[in-house]
């Protein structure tokens, strides 16, 4: 059976994140630099084999204090762990048409832990230069404990200053490869 090979479109991606912060907001933050590759055997990307890449010195949350915090030891260790990745083991379409569950290994800190993915199918398109592409919604939760991501401080008032619980949302588009 042959395989069809995608690749990210990184003018129309976007990965991002949202962290509970004081226990009273979210912020949100991003990847600047990162890459997601798919293969299929059909337009569908039902069993389609994916993997994502994203260099952790390219986090962004518009504070630079608290970019180069989060690139620290205390967080992701960028110089010793330069990339997250996540490998599927399984793409999976569920019972809602264009829906899919997405479940494979994800490496952060040098941790690998399961995680599943909900994976919204936008559909595919020629583009008006004739590529053809294909978007996807991919959003989720994680605890950041799990992946050695552990520092915090206690408030004064009760809680903490950062929530455990990241949540994943991401805007994916991929280019069909000739």
């Amino acid at each position: 059976m042959a395989t069809t090979k995608w690749v990210l479109d990184p003018s129309h991606s976007e990965l991002g994140f949202k962290v509970k912060h004081l226990m009273v907001t979210n912020v949100s933050g991003s990847f600047n630099n990162f890459s997601v590759t798919a293969e299929t055997t059909a337009d569908n990307f039902s069993n389609a084999s994916v993997a994502f890449s994203a260099e952790t010195a390219s986090i962004t949350t518009n504070s630079e204090q608290r970019d180069t915090h989060l690139k620290s030891a205390d967080f992701f260790d960028a110089e010793h762990y330069p990339a997250i990745t996540f490998k599927a083991t399984q793409f999976e379409k569920t019972r809602n048409g264009s829906d899919y569950q997405l479940t494979g290994d994800l490496t952060m800190k040098g941790v690998t832990k399961s995680i599943k993915l909900h994976v919204e199918f936008g559909g595919l398109v020629k583009d008006p230069w004739g590529n053809s592409k294909a978007g996807f919604t991919v959003t989720g939760k994680i605890n950041r404990r799990d992946f050695g991501l552990n520092w915090n401080a206690a408030l004064e008032t009760g809680g903490v200053m950062v929530s455990e619980e990241v949540r994943i949302n991401s805007e994916i588009q991929l280019i069909k490869q000739a």
